[in-house]
């Protein structure tokens, strides 16, 4: 799919843009959404935020969009540096990239990418959301990540097969179907 390193970034932007707001949404409301309205006794996850001051994140509370943006620039950064170049590398090991079907060979690259970036993001998040006013551990840290891992790792993986990737994919095309149109038209 992208061709270059400017069509990887956009690629990985894309990814990235659609990922961190599933897992923020999943994280508040699927995973904690019933603990937070009953810490808070309101009737909505939302009212739950809003009455505890925002989302605890690096031992505060955090109001939604911050908690967004920093996972997105983290998740990016990871992505861009650790993500995509070690999963392509990995599938790469596995399949020859000009013989295997795209859709194997993608396929493989997505399932690569989800090994990777589920428990480095989770772990990450370990770090973000750990209860810093109860005093730090090591064992409790890690205890977290794992739990962590566990929890996100089944959506990672089907929310990004089955959804994400496909629907990046095909933003990705319509958005670059114009600029491969012209290079193919232009005389060699």
């Amino acid at each position: 799919m992208p061709k270059n390193q400017f069509q990887r970034m956009i690629f990985a932007l894309l990814t990235v843009i659609i990922t961190v707001h599933g897992y923020v949404f999943y994280s508040l409301y699927v995973v904690n959404g019933s603990l937070l309205m009953e810490l808070n006794g309101a009737d909505s996850v939302l009212a739950a935020i809003a009455s505890q001051g925002g989302v605890y994140m690096c031992g505060r509370f955090l109001p939604i969009w911050a908690v967004v943006l920093v996972e997105f620039c983290l998740a990016y950064c990871l992505e861009v540096t650790v993500g995509s170049p070690c999963s392509f590398r990995l599938a790469c090991r596995v399949f020859d990239p000009r013989t295997t079907h795209p859709m194997l060979f993608e396929t493989t690259v997505i399932c690569a990418t989800v090994g990777l970036m589920c428990p480095a993001m989770s772990f990450l998040a370990a770090l973000l959301y750990y209860p810093y006013y109860a005093g730090f551990h090591v064992v409790t840290l890690l205890a977290n990540w794992l739990e962590l891992v566990c929890c996100n790792f089944p959506f990672a993986f089907f929310s990004q097969l089955f959804f994400i990737q496909p629907l990046v994919r095909t933003l990705f095309r319509a958005l670059f179907r114009a600029s491969d149109a012209r290079e193919e038209k232009a005389p060699a």
